[in-house]
């Protein structure tokens, strides 16, 4: 199900934070269980908490940028090995970069789950300690601050966001919940990019006549090529697309500079359903675009 990130500076207190989150959707879950109809759909979610401390990752490697990449590598497989749509994912990290969020984001929106970003403001009070779970090195904690990338609400991979003020007694917990899994009825729902969504073609020759269509349009331009050796521009007619010819450019055009347009076009339309005049239609505009 949802995916909630937590980011804010070393020792601000995100982990105390994600307790108190994960213990409001137990409760959430174990109260919907206890009705005489349950909502299914809620009955069937799972918590999940990850963090540098589950992980076993020791403070010390955010001294060094490579040891750093390791642990977010860390982080990143352990999220995706529990994030799904019956799951609610607590990362409790530095989350400190950006990038590294917008990765999390698109696994989420791949599966077609919601995801949020839940800021944090310092608590001092834990630097002082080294002792405890939140200490950090001086030298580590001003570096891990000075390249702090703060969330972002304007930008989709950290929005909603949601910021926690030290004061504040708890983040806002049926928001989140409303964010992350919809009110009461309602389903949250998410559709992943069109551009990832693969749309199977219709009919079943469809990618046979997609290359043969393109072919013979080749075959036609390197015939005329053959027929008018050394002239410049010229218009070659295509059968059945009466609205436009090739307008052929200055220079001749190579057998590979033709395939690789006709390689492109066929990437781009694979995906799609288009008849056999559509196709002929299409790439004669492809073809023009690229050749002025």
């Amino acid at each position: 199900m949802p995916l909630i990130l937590l980011s804010g500076y070393p020792s601000s207190g995100k982990t105390y934070r994600a307790r108190q989150l994960l213990d409001f959707f137990d409760t959430k879950i174990a109260f919907n269980s206890s009705l005489p109809s349950p909502d299914p759909r809620i009955a069937q979610l799972k918590t999940h908490h990850t963090s540098d401390q589950s992980l076993g990752i020791s403070r010390e490697v955010y001294r060094d940028s490579r040891t750093e990449k390791g642990a977010r590598a860390a982080e990143y497989s352990a999220v995706k090995r529990v994030l799904g749509k019956d799951d609610i994912v607590v990362a409790d990290g530095l989350n400190y970069i950006k990038g590294f969020r917008y990765q999390l984001f698109c696994e989420a929106k791949a599966l077609g789950t919601p995801s949020c970003v839940t800021c944090r403001e310092i608590n001092s009070r834990l630097l002082a300690s080294p002792e405890t779970d939140g200490g950090y090195p001086d030298d580590i904690f001003e570096n891990l601050v000075f390249r702090y990338e703060e969330p972002n609400g304007m930008t989709r991979w950290d929005s909603p966001l949601f910021t926690v003020l030290y004061t504040d007694d708890a983040p806002p917990l049926e928001a989140i919940w409303e964010a992350m899994v919809g009110k009461e009825g309602e389903n949250k729902v998410v559709k992943p990019n069109a551009a990832t969504v693969l749309k199977p073609a219709a009919e079943s020759n469809y990618l046979y006549e997609l290359d043969k269509t393109t072919q013979s349009i080749l075959t036609r331009i390197l015939e005329w090529q053959k027929d008018h050796p050394g002239e410049a521009g010229g218009e070659v007619a295509v059968p059945d697309v009466q609205a436009q010819k090739i307008v052929m450019p200055a220079s001749p055009l190579s057998l590979p500079q033709l395939q690789r347009l006709r390689r492109q076009f066929i990437s781009l339309n694979r995906q799609h359903t288009l008849s056999q005049t559509r196709i002929r239609d299409l790439f004669v505009d492809y073809l023009n675009d690229n050749f002025n």
